[in-house]
């Protein structure tokens, strides 16, 4: 019986992928949205409800530490606040008024991009939140399972990868939250590969915040420069374990000064500093 079920599920999640490969003219759209509002100053502010909201904190949350980013470049707004991330509050999801209030308290300017974030695409919370985006003049976009609802018809972009009838009729937080899940780590990956957060593969401006990601630091260092570890631990240490200035100091063989002065005549541009 377990097994059966199981089964079932898997072949129903095998679908989400297709679906949201028919979508990636949208996102691309989208990613180029946000680059565009970020290099003007701009954030991205994620907005959603319930299982929708939870993916988008989620999102949001990996950011800083995966790419080094300002805590405030990518966040999340999820009705119900910060209790709705861990425990349902109800009636949340139907405060539009909180949307609104979240965003103007953020100061949202035409260089943001609101991304709202609805399974059903009914979501007052999210409905709320993108109608006030318009008003500002930032770019929106909406995420959806469902593209002949009301958010498809505030959102300058619409992404919505049609995944089907749930395993559990109803429960959004299956094949609706996994193409979710989906979409927004292509936004935020996608969009701080294109702002140079990443090089090559490699997580180049990992936050150091603890003993293992320390060592994958070590190891990224050693991979993108081909030179050993202990060779990147020495010069992680002489950049003050800043990656960028190791690695140009690696690849190219100069001390830490000349590696910052590389570095910021290249405006923080890596592989310009490294002749790329």
């Amino acid at each position: 019986m377990s097994r059966e079920i199981v089964a079932l599920i898997n072949r129903e999640d095998r679908k989400v992928a297709v679906a949201v490969g028919k979508e990636i003219p949208a996102i691309a759209r989208a990613v180029d949205a946000i680059v565009a509002g970020m290099r003007k100053g701009g954030r991205l502010i994620y907005a959603g409800a319930g299982s929708s909201g939870r993916m988008a904190v989620l999102d949001a949350a990996e950011c800083q530490p995966t790419f080094g980013t300002p805590p405030k470049l990518v966040q999340a707004l999820i009705a119900g606040g910060a209790r709705a991330i861990t425990h349902a509050v109800e009636g949340a999801e139907d405060d539009v008024r909180r949307a609104e209030r979240e965003l103007r308290k953020r100061k949202l300017t035409r260089n943001d991009v609101v991304v709202g974030v609805t399974a059903s695409g009914t979501t007052p919370y999210v409905l709320a939140a993108l109608r006030f985006a318009r008003e500002r003049r930032a770019t929106t976009v909406a995420i959806t399972s469902n593209r002949r609802t009301p958010v498809t018809r505030l959102a300058k972009i619409v992404i919505g990868p049609e995944v089907g009838p749930e395993v559990l009729t109803g429960s959004t937080r299956m094949k609706a939250g996994t193409a979710q899940k989906m979409v927004l780590n292509m936004l935020s990956t996608a969009t701080m590969a294109r702002l140079g957060h990443v090089y090559e593969n490699l997580m180049i401006d990992v936050v150091q915040t603890n003993a293992k990601v320390a060592r994958r630091a070590l190891r990224i260092l050693a991979e993108a420069s081909g030179k050993s570890v202990s060779a990147a631990e020495h010069a992680l240490r002489a950049a003050g374990h800043n990656m960028r200035v190791a690695l140009v100091m690696l690849k190219l063989g100069v001390e830490v000064r000349e590696a910052r002065k590389r570095l910021a005549e290249a405006g923080g541009n890596l592989r310009r500093a490294l002749d790329e």
